[in-house]
Formats: C-alpha cells, sequence, structure tokens
C-alpha cells in the first residue's frame, strides 16, 4: 500500500480542464487581474478576461441561436467602442499581450447572465469576478439591480468565486 502522499494529486490534476472566466469592470482592479492570472496559470489553464459593455444590450427575447447585440444609441458612435478598448489596454499592460495564457471577450446583456453564457459555452472551470464597489451610488445600484457575485452563485454550476476588493 502506498503511503497517502502518493495518492494525493496536484490542484491542477483534481480541477476541471476548462478556462477559468473573469468578469472585469471598467476600472478594473489590478489586484483581481492578477490574482486571476495567477490562479489560472496554477492551475494550467487559459484565463479569460471578459468585460460586459454598458453601451449595449442582449436581445433576450431572441431565441438562443439568433441572438445578437444591439446598441442603446443606435446611431454610429465611436465612444461605444472606448470602455472595452480602454479595459484592453489595462490588460495588456498587466499581463502582456493576450495569446496562449489570456484572451478579452466583450460582451452583451445583463452582466451575471452574460458571464454565465460565457462560462457555460466555454466549459468553464471557474468563474471570478471582484467584490462589491464602494461608495453610496455603488450600494444604491446593488440594491436596485443586485450584486452580480451573489447573482452568479445562486444561478450558476460553474464555481463562483468573489475575491474582495483591497482595502476592505
Amino acid at each position: 500500500m502506498g503511503s497517502s502522499e502518493d495518492n494525493q494529486a496536484t490542484p491542477a490534476e483534481q480541477w476541471p480542464d476548462g478556462p477559468v472566466v473573469l468578469g472585469v469592470a471598467w476600472e478594473p482592479s489590478g489586484q483581481l487581474i492578477r490574482a486571476a492570472a495567477d490562479l489560472a496559470a496554477a492551475l494550467g489553464t487559459h484565463l479569460i478576461c471578459a468585460f460586459v459593455d454598458p453601451a449595449s444590450y442582449l436581445t433576450e427575447w431572441e431565441p438562443a441561436d439568433l441572438r445578437e447585440s444591439a446598441s442603446l444609441d443606435p446611431a454610429a458612435n465611436s465612444e461605444t467602442d472606448f470602455p472595452p478598448n480602454h479595459v484592453r489596454e489595462i490588460l495588456q499592460v498587466l499581463l502582456g499581450p493576450p495569446g496562449e495564457e489570456w484572451s478579452f471577450r466583450v460582451l452583451n446583456g445583463a452582466v451575471a447572465l452574460a458571464l454565465g453564457r460565457l462560462a457555460a459555452s466555454t466549459d468553464a472551470s471557474l468563474l471570478i469576478v471582484g467584490g462589491p464597489r464602494p461608495g453610496r451610488f455603488a450600494a444604491v445600484e446593488r440594491m436596485l439591480e443586485g450584486s452580480v457575485g451573489t447573482d452568479l452563485a445562486g444561478h450558476q454550476r460553474t464555481p463562483v468565486l468573489v475575491i474582495p476588493r483591497p482595502g476592505r
């Protein structure tokens, strides 16, 4: 009989193979991004950084195979490219160019639903989001719309990790 040490698998051997999905806010936390990248690297899996575009919505009432995004302001507007490009630039400063280690996706729709769909469609092993933003405006927003982390944890088959914001 082997020792108990022989029977213990490393975390990467026990964990599912799917990518790690990170929900990234418009002003992303460097600490959150680095923690997610370090965890994905330790698990030996790809990191998908996903930004849910606030200037668009997903036509939820359409059948899943026909869903498409639509702008809240249908006039052509180069400013709608700013949030995703801003987030991509921050990610590249922290993680280097996208490639085998990480990639970037822009999603549409309600944040928790969009991240949940991405996790399901990529067979993600883990979904990571940041903890609640501080401040009164953020508190009112959570009261009206709910918490992304709480919504994800209550409706996902994929494990959800909420990483608290620095200083909380």
